[in-house]
């Protein structure tokens, strides 16, 4: 007789080689997206202010109790010649507001006139304050947005690869599911 048959089988499958039938703990719920936008090409003519999208993330947070989200922007700025400021800010709308809401500080990028270079630029934004409905069973919508300030040489900024992630993680601290 071989193992296969019937009563050595079923021997086998309660040896260890079955799921546990305790009752497991709810594992933690994550969420990364990222995304990577197209080069923006700022000239010296353009009007100041002026905004541009660079990029956007959709994120649903239904499955998650009390999210906690961390965002992170990354870029590289190339400027030839150019005198410029960049005003780089987060906005989030979700689908009951009629506006975007801003999130976290503006972060500055700025170069001296007749300058030229290459800089990585990076900021990272925290939000954790989901303390009203609307934060639930939501789909929001994050906007990174640049303003341009000033541009006041003759010159080109380009930024390149300009690069968006969330991590979400669920707040426990603040959950009663």
């Amino acid at each position: 007789m071989n193992s296969m048959s019937k009563n050595n089988w079923q021997d086998e499958k309660d040896c260890g080689c079955k799921k546990e039938k305790e009752k497991k703990e709810k594992e933690d719920e994550v969420l990364l997206k990222c995304k990577t936008g197209f080069p923006v090409t700022i000239p010296s003519t353009l009007p100041t202010p002026t905004s541009f999208t660079l990029n956007t993330l959709n994120l649903k947070t239904e499955h998650f109790c009390n999210p906690c989200i961390k965002f992170e922007f990354a870029s590289n700025i190339v400027t030839i010649g150019a005198e410029v400021t960049l005003d780089f800010q987060i906005f989030k709308q979700c689908r009951k507001q009629t506006t975007a809401t801003a999130l976290g500080p503006v972060w500055t990028f700025s170069r001296p006139v007749g300058t030229t270079g290459s800089d990585a630029f990076t900021f990272i934004v925290c939000d954790c304050d989901c303390d009203s409905d609307s934060c639930f069973d939501e789909c929001c919508t994050y906007t990174v947005v640049v303003t341009v300030t000033e541009d006041g040489a003759a010159g080109t900024t380009v930024i390149n690869n300009p690069t968006f992630s969330a991590l979400v993680v669920e707040n426990e601290a603040k959950c009663n599911c």
